[in-house]
This record gives structure tokens, C-alpha cells and sequence, in this order.
């Protein structure tokens, strides 16, 4: 591949060829067949559009950038990265596990300053129960498409997790984004920001920090450019009138 990627799909080619293939597999592939590894790519392609920009959203009550939450340990190797992610936000994520381990680990990272507990569950249903139990917010995920195959895709849920949500807490998603207008999609339909997995490890393993740093400017740039040819000002303007989901283009039909 000759000069520099001009877009995140380039560089999984560029960590395949810089990474030991036993690597490369396990970061790349998804559950037996993967199909949810696949869908979760292109359910965002069924979307289509409707229809100098500011990418700072309110979340959580903070105000955030679009590369607040990139992995500042990129600097480092593995080892030497878990030493310095205090200089990052600090959070966990566990499963429920037995009771008693779940209440040791939690303790345990909240008496070493982490900000956030992330809970793994395993049913739609339990996002009301979460909130009702305290949950500051909700992360729609399938494990990227690792773990049971044939599930959703994560952006075909995310409408219906946000209006069981109501509005009481921001709602985030992960899987299957590419493109900056993979985001654009999501914020239309609801999500408060989006979490980024595989373009920021192949960007790591392709060139390190910069890569990930470059991996988080592409996105950037086409989110600004999609916000900006879709005829809004900020992230704030992106509303669900900017998308049409395939059921709706389905219906239209009828």
C-alpha cells in the first residue's frame, strides 16, 4: 500500500502486515461464522441521508472532544501503557460476576480514583433496570461481534434502546463504525457520543501513538465534513430527520 491511508479501512491492512498473524486474528475476527462482525459494518451502510463545524458534545455533564477518550497509553507498550492511564479517563469494565468479586473489584477501583464502572449485561431488557439501579449511562455493544454470532448489529438497536432510555441517561454504542459518517448516523439516531475498538488498535499496531492519532483525525475530519454537507453548524444540530433506517425506506415502498 503505498503512501499514507486516507481513510480507517486502510490501516487493518497495514497492522495485518505489521502484526504476527495469531495477533492479527484474534483482533480482527468475530464469532464462528461472522456474520455479526460483518453486519455490524454494514447495517450502517443500510442508513442513508435525509437530508467549519464544532464536534464538542455535553456529556455526562462534561463537555467532551471528539479525542477525549482515545487511549493516551498508545504512547507506550502494554506493560508500560497500565502505568500511565492515570493521565487518562479511568474507568472499569467487569461482568457480573459472584457477588462478592463484583463488590471486591468495584471497591477496589473506586478507592484508586477510576470514574466509571462499566457493567456487562446481556439482555436489552435490563437498560430500564440499570438506570433504575443507578446507571449513569448505557453503552449499546454486541462485544464486537465476538461472542454469540448472529446477533444485531449494534446500530440496528440503538433507536430502540434510546426510547426505552428516555432520555435519562446518554446512551453510547460501539461496533462496527468506519467512517465519519458512521457517527453522523449514530448521533442521528439517538446516541450521545460513539466508542471506537478495532480502527484504534489497527492504527496502534500499524504505527503506534501517531497512528492512532491519525486513525482519530480521519474520523474527525469526515464527521465535520458530513455535519457540514448535511447543512448543520455543530453536533448539536444533528437530529433523527438527517437518516432514514432500511424499515422506513421498506415502508415507504408499500
Amino acid at each position: 500500500m503505498a503512501g499514507e491511508p486516507v481513510n480507517v479501512n486502510e490501516f487493518e491492512e497495514l497492522s495485518r502486515q505489521a502484526l504476527p498473524n495469531m495477533y492479527y486474528d484474534f483482533f480482527a475476527g468475530g464469532a464462528e461464522d461472522q456474520y455479526t462482525l460483518e453486519e455490524n459494518i454494514e447495517a450502517f451502510r443500510r442508513i442513508i441521508g435525509a437530508a467549519s463545524c464544532d464536534v464538542i458534545a455535553l456529556i455526562f455533564s462534561e463537555k467532551t472532544d471528539f479525542i477525549k477518550f482515545w487511549c493516551l497509553e498508545a504512547k507506550f507498550s502494554w506493560i508500560q501503557g497500565l502505568s500511565f492511564t492515570c493521565k487518562a479517563v479511568r474507568f472499569i469494565q467487569t461482568f457480573a460476576l459472584k457477588r462478592e468479586i463484583t463488590e471486591h473489584m468495584v471497591r477496589r477501583a473506586e478507592s484508586n480514583g477510576f470514574r466509571a464502572i462499566i457493567l456487562t449485561t446481556d439482555t436489552p431488557a435490563l437498560a430500564m433496570k440499570a438506570i433504575e439501579a443507578g446507571a449513569t449511562g448505557i453503552i449499546v455493544s454486541n462485544h464486537g461481534a465476538r461472542q454469540l454470532d448472529y446477533t444485531p448489529a449494534t446500530i440496528s438497536v440503538l433507536e430502540e434502546v434510546v426510547h426505552v432510555v428516555q432520555g435519562k441517561v446518554p446512551v453510547l454504542i460501539e461496533g462496527g463504525i468506519r467512517r465519519g459518517r458512521d457517527i453522523f448516523k449514530a448521533l442521528a439516531l439517538g446516541a450521545k457520543a460513539v466508542l471506537i475498538g478495532r480502527p484504534v488498535i489497527y492504527g496502534l499496531a500499524a504505527k503506534g501513538e501517531s497512528g492512532v492519532k491519525q486513525v482519530i483525525e480521519i474520523l474527525k475530519n469526515e464527521l465535520e465534513q458530513t455535519i457540514a454537507l448535511a447543512g448543520c453548524c455543530t453536533v448539536a444540530d444533528i437530529t433523527r430527520n438527517y437518516v432514514k433506517t432500511e424499515k422506513e425506506r421498506l415502508l415507504g415502498r408499500m
